[in-house]
């Protein structure tokens, strides 16, 4: 691993909060950690048939058969339709759990031996526990000496378990001849990547803690963490294994949590083909995508979604270009759609916004929300709203990158459609520069402010992210009782406020008197149903009321 120094740069960030109304280890029936590895194994999943090329990231809410997801009791399975497609393009297959899973923990080591199918293989890790408190401890699993700094994870009240990943996965083998405990197990052919094996020695690890019975360790309050390859490495752990309560993969680069789609067009970015050749990270399947990742089914915004509605910290460093952050920023406001579809938006932080261009480095901006984190997902004693916190110097635009929008999933069970929405998604491809400032579609902070209906024709809402000198606005137009084929919005802005940006509307005007209308994708509405736009501003946001008239 290589550790780049870059001249520390003093970056300005865009920060607001991801509050859905104090959601903490629950949401609507979601647990926000399970009892289980996966729970969708019992879900049944088609096969996904030849994909078709799509410069866009592909909907996570839309089921292999084309119909999209309307009750959050819904996600279990769709979750499981992700996995597939998961393993089958980019990771490789995680297997279950083996037939015969047994090992020791202590105060200071945990061992793990492995028995399936006559092959046998054994590893072990060490354990650190914090300096005060009494036991059972929640736990982070660090891969590879590389994650969250352990000296504030500890001092936070959780244990630190050092696990070496290279003894399940190891580096520097040819494909054909892969090594480690999980090629011992399943063959050094296998198709699956590093990644995958070293999410399958953590998930032993927690078998192992689970048999234990919970006197040193508690196997229901585990986090996961990694830097550079082994960031990616903690964000497929998270991603695969439902019981990891808290996920923190850092500056995990190309083959971790950015977008495969925008690093093609992210200056310095490391290219896929060298992510994949450089190491077996990647599932061989992958192979086919390096030059073309448009023709992938799948990508990382989707493996975001996979770890909600549990906690996830994901934490980028703007001054590598080698490391992605811009797509990585794609990835977790794309992902946050499904958090706040869930109406878990708060689990999820995301912080680019550091000075110092170390790699690997133990930041002080991270020391605070690393603590809530743990606090509220290992400890269960904080309340914190998750984060966004991204860089101008590497901030993506969501817009760019979507032509679909995120739905309001009921409560409970309903019946899915029979056939797939009609809207016609833009032709033009996304283009690779990013906004001045970062839009974001995240929930807000404020009560949203409502007009009434317009002779039953359209309605519109407005929710406001507030902060220091700027806001968000986030507009949900509804049709009434019949359909809408064209919409525009008029708002008055505050005095002071000037609109500097906006996404999945065209805008006239900037500041007092301003109207959206919509664009191509957005402007067919069913009756009853909703879509969004939003905008970013300087000044105060606050009591502006959106009028809709349909067109």
């Amino acid at each position: 691993m290589v550790v780049l120094a870059v001249t520390a740069l003093t970056a300005v960030a865009a920060t607001w909060s991801m509050a859905e109304g104090g959601v903490a280890r629950a949401s609507a029936g979601l647990a926000t950690v399970s009892s289980v590895e996966d729970e969708g194994v019992d879900c049944p999943t088609s096969n996904p048939g030849t994909p078709s090329a799509n410069p866009r990231l592909p909907d996570p809410f839309r089921r292999l058969d084309g119909s999209r997801i309307s009750a959050k009791s819904d996600w279990r399975c769709h979750r499981a339709e992700t996995k597939q497609l998961a393993q089958r393009y980019v990771y490789g297959d995680k297997p279950a759990k083996p037939q015969t899973v047994s090992g020791t923990v202590s105060n200071t080591s945990i061992t793990v031996n492995v028995a399936h199918n006559g092959r046998t293989a054994s590893f072990s890790a060490s354990v650190q526990l914090p300096s005060g408190g009494s036991g059972p401890y929640p736990a982070v699993v660090v891969l590879g000496g590389f994650g969250a700094d352990t000296a504030t994870i500890r001092s936070a009240g959780a244990a630190v378990i050092s696990y070496d990943p290279l003894a399940v996965g190891r580096e520097g083998t040819p494909r054909t001849n892969k090594q480690g405990a999980f090629y011992s197990i399943y063959g050094s052919s296998s198709s699956s990547g590093l990644l995958v094996a070293w999410a399958w020695g953590v998930s032993r690890i927690i078998d192992v803690i689970e048999q234990s019975g919970g006197t040193i360790l508690r196997a229901d309050a585990t986090g996961v963490t990694g830097c550079s390859r082994y960031g990616k490495g903690a964000f497929v752990t998270g991603a695969f294994d439902q019981r990891i309560a808290l996920t923190m993969p850092i500056e995990s680069g190309s083959a971790g949590s950015p977008i495969f789609r925008g690093i093609p067009g992210e200056s310095g970015a490391q290219p896929l083909s060298s992510a994949y050749g450089e190491q077996p990270w990647l599932g061989d399947a992958f192979g086919s995508y390096t030059g073309n990742p448009a023709n992938l089914p799948i990508d990382t915004h989707q493996t975001v979604a996979m770890v909600a509605p549990r906690g996830l910290l994901i934490m980028d460093n703007p001054h590598i270009d080698w490391l992605a952050a811009r797509s990585s920023s794609v990835a977790a406001l794309a992902g946050a759609e499904v958090y706040r579809a869930l109406g878990a938006g708060d689990n999820i932080s995301y912080w680019s916004d550091v000075q110092d261009g170390t790699h690997c480095a133990a930041r002080s901006e991270w020391r605070t929300p690393l603590q809530q984190n743990i606090q509220k997902f290992l400890l269960n004693t904080g309340s914190s709203t998750g984060v966004f916190r991204i860089s101008s110097r590497k901030s993506g635009s969501l817009s760019e990158w979507r032509d679909w929008q995120t739905p309001v999933l009921a409560d409970g069970p309903t019946t899915p459609p029979t056939t797939p929405p009609t809207t016609t998604p833009p032709t033009t491809p996304p283009t690779t520069t990013p906004p001045t400032t970062p839009p974001t579609t995240t929930p807000p902070t404020t009560p949203p402010s409502t007009s009434p209906p317009a002779s039953g024709a359209c309605s519109a809402s407005v929710s406001i992210n507030q902060w220091t000198g700027g806001f968000v606005a986030t507009v949900r137009v509804t049709a009434g009782a019949a359909p809408v084929n064209g919409w525009t919005v008029a708002v008055t802005l505050p005095s002071g406020a000037s609109v500097t940006n906006a996404w999945n509307a065209q805008r006239s005007g900037s500041s007092g008197a301003v109207t959206f209308s919509n664009v191509s994708y957005n402007g067919s509405i069913a009756a009853g149903q909703s879509t969004e736009f939003g905008f970013q501003g300087t000044g105060t946001g606050g009591g502006m009321t959106p009028v809709c008239s349909a067109r």
